[in-house]
Formats: C-alpha cells, structure tokens, sequence
C-alpha cells in the first residue's frame, strides 16, 4: 500500500472498513472524492474475505485488504508510512458520514492559520437534525458508566451536562478537551508525530487517548461548529455484548494508563 513517491498531496483520507453498508459507505467515499484537492483515500479493509477489494475503482482510491481485524486503531496506523512526507493533511472519516465538500475546505483553512492546533472537527448531528455532542471533556469513570446505563442517567445528570459541554453555547470555535473519531482532520505533521492511535485499544476510547497525546506535544484541537457534518452513529456498545466488552476493556485501558479521576 503506498502513494506514488513523486506526488505531492493536499489531503489524505482513511476509511477502517468492516461490516459497513454499501450505501452509507458510498455516500462518504463520494463525499470525500468530491473535493477539489489533491489527494488519496484509504481504504483499510479489516474484513476477513476482503469482501470491499473490488467494489471501488478510482485513481484517487488505495484498496488495502488486511485480511483480518487489525481494529479501529491499528487499521488507521496502517497508512501512517504512506501518507509522512506525501500530504499536508489527513483525514480520520468514519463510513458513515455526510458532508460537504466546502466544509472539508474551510476546515483545511482554519486548521492551517491556527499555528498550534495539530486537529480540526465540525458540529456533527444526526441524520435527524439533533446535535450529536462531539466535542467533550476527558470524562470520568463516573460519567462514562452512568452515559451506558440509562438507569444512572438521571442519577448523574450534572455530570454528563458538564462532560458534553452543555455550560458553553457549542456554537462559536474553541479548544477542546476531546474530540470524538468519526470525522478528525489533522496536520499530516502533527498525525505522524503522535504515531497515529495508541494501538492497545482494539475498539473505542482511542480518540479520547490521542486528544491526551496531543496535549503532551501542546498541541490544540479546534472545535469548529461554522461547518456541519452528518453521522450515522450506530452505537454499538449499547446493543451488542461484544462491542460492550471492547467498550469496558478500553475504558479500563484509558483510566490505566492516565489516571483515574
């Protein structure tokens, strides 16, 4: 997997691939594509059958099948050699998300003049209009267990109210505490400097890790609600056991290595 040596790329994009629906997933590739920049999209198929390997064909597509579950982390680590040197800026995208080419743009912009920032994200809502609350502070154990039990939800509402910022309007830039994964644009610089995601978190909390990692670099993260972007999100670990267990561990893992608070 690689980009031709010789060019010389705006952005860069990477997409992990597992059991994505075709639809939703086309629609963020075309979102991506649609941009008038130089650049490169990565498609990181953790698939085991390598079942994306035919179904996009575009000369600003790189196809890489890994033939396995290389999780959320190593899967976007896996371009960090193909993208140093070669672009001015990466994109983390989730598969399922909508935007607009000219928010892509504008955030290229704002991230460009804000000398310390290393990441860049927009205002993400749903497909319903409601807002998705994706800049946050670095939760607490308290918080994180009582956003999974609804039944604690009313017991810690001033919690959770304070860790999605709900004492701030949300609707003029700031620096963030963290970020959620879905849709985070960084210096290409600054990406390859943190190493990308901390690869011991198989599944979620490794965006919250690297918004952790960015402040040991003094390094900022933009919340920039000027543009909007669309997210699916599926929740997972609310619904399946599986992804609940992964959720617990890397919490776990989280609070391990930075402390508990």
């Amino acid at each position: 997997m690689g980009v031709n040596k010789r060019e010389s790329l705006d952005i860069t994009a990477c997409i992990v691939l597992h059991n994505e629906g075709l639809e939703e997933l086309t629609k963020t590739i075309n979102c991506f594509l649609s941009v008038s920049l130089k650049k490169k999209l990565f498609l990181v198929d953790n698939t085991s059958d390598k079942r994306f390997e035919k179904v996009f064909n575009h000369a600003d597509i790189v196809y890489a099948g890994s033939g396995k579950n290389l999780g959320f982390g190593s899967g976007h680590n896996s371009v960090l050699k193909s993208i140093q040197g070669f672009s001015k800026f990466h994109l983390v995208l989730n598969p399922d998300v909508v935007f607009k080419s000219s928010a892509l743009l504008n955030l290229i912009l704002e991230l460009e003049r804000t000398k310390d920032a290393a990441m860049i994200a927009p205002k993400v809502s749903f497909p319903s209009g409601a807002h998705q609350f994706s800049c946050r502070r670095y939760p607490s154990i308290t918080e994180l267990f009582a956003r999974r039990f609804p039944f604690l939800k009313s017991l810690f509402k001033a919690t959770i109210f304070k860790g999605i910022y709900g004492d701030k309007m949300l609707t003029e830039p700031f620096f963030a505490e963290y970020i959620t994964g879905c849709f985070q644009l960084y210096k290409t610089e600054d990406f390859v400097n943190l190493k990308g995601f901390d690869e011991r978190y198989f599944l979620y909390m490794e965006d919250v890790d690297i918004c952790k990692k960015m402040d040991l670099l003094g390094k900022k993260k933009i919340y920039f609600p000027q543009e909007e972007i669309t997210h699916v999100l599926k929740r997972g670990s609310s619904k399946n056991f599986k992804l609940f267990l992964w959720h617990t561990s890397s919490a776990v893992k989280y609070f391990l290595k930075w402390g508990f608070r």
